[in-house]
């Protein structure tokens, strides 16, 4: 069958990197020609709902092969559970383990936080791991923390948004936070929300009138991240807030051809409602 063809081409999603102690960037590898589905843009997402996960880490890699597709895994039964320890990997070279219900101890943290810890994280460690307190103290020293990148181009908001700290995308943009921020990979605080599926986000960042069809290096949308993760809930709001359904990313899929491949059966659903309730509003004019 088709989707089992495409599984067997499935290959490893690209660990994001950058400047910020291992957490998330962006870039990836793809195969020659057209590729298939899993070499879309590969999100690990964490959920559907503003600050909660299902899936695993932000997007990122390690270097773009000759057609220029990001590898992107099926969510096999292996790869699944790859995913949903891959934000926990990715905070491995951390001084603390990512902010959850878990005790220190528990997230593998020897000791407590203790401010002086704290205050060796950079603003966008902290931002990362919805540190508000101490966050806020980096932005009242009053060097326009608020949107400096990193060495990849990530602004603080933009890793809140990857990691789904609700609350800090609030305040930092709040204190001015640009939500039209692009990488150097054009990654966006969209982008990467939707990768994760924090419906919640991506609704605060779109009434900031952000560009819902914004595309990243490889013609990833938030729209494609959100069927890749199959964040049905996500996939809800984008299209009902006018994302495109034509837009292919490099590798020749549309959303629905992706979420075909995939099998992702419930966002193929909202998909077919979406353009239905599009046919019957035409023949209304």
């Amino acid at each position: 069958m088709e989707g089992e063809a495409a599984a067997a081409r499935l290959r490893r999603a690209p660990a994001v990197g950058g400047d910020t102690g291992g957490l998330p960037g962006a870039a990836g590898g793809g195969a020659e020609g057209k590729a298939s589905p899993e070499e879309l843009p590969g999100p690990g997402g964490t959920g559907d709902t503003g600050g909660t996960g299902d899936g695993g880490a932000p997007p990122g890699g390690s270097g773009r092969a000759e057609g220029g597709a990001v590898a992107l895994p099926k969510p096999t039964a292996a790869s699944t559970d790859g995913q949903r320890s891959s934000a926990a990997a990715a905070l491995d070279s951390f001084p603390l383990r990512h902010s959850n219900t878990l005790t220190n101890r528990q997230r593998g943290n020897e000791v407590s936080a203790l401010p002086a810890t704290l205050d060796t994280l950079s603003i966008h460690q902290l931002a990362a791991q919805g540190e508000l307190s101490q966050l806020k103290e980096h932005l009242r020293k009053g060097e326009n923390f608020v949107n400096k990148p990193d060495e990849r181009g990530f602004t603080p908001l933009i890793w809140a948004a990857a990691f789904g700290e609700i609350e800090t995308v609030r305040h930092l943009l709040e204190w001015g936070a640009d939500p039209h921020a692009l990488a150097k990979e054009r990654e966006s605080a969209l982008s990467l929300a939707s990768m994760g599926g924090y419906t919640d986000i991506v609704i605060m960042l779109l009434e900031r009138n952000v560009d819902i069809n914004i595309y990243d290096w490889n013609g990833g949308t938030p729209l494609l991240y959100a069927v890749r993760g199959n964040h049905v809930k996500c996939v809800e709001a984008l299209l009902a807030r006018g994302a495109d359904l034509t837009t292919e990313a490099d590798s020749g899929y549309t959303p629905m051809d992706l979420a075909v491949a995939l099998g992702h059966k419930k966002v193929q659903q909202v998909i077919e409602n979406h353009i239905l309730k599009l046919f019957q509003n035409k023949e209304l004019e």
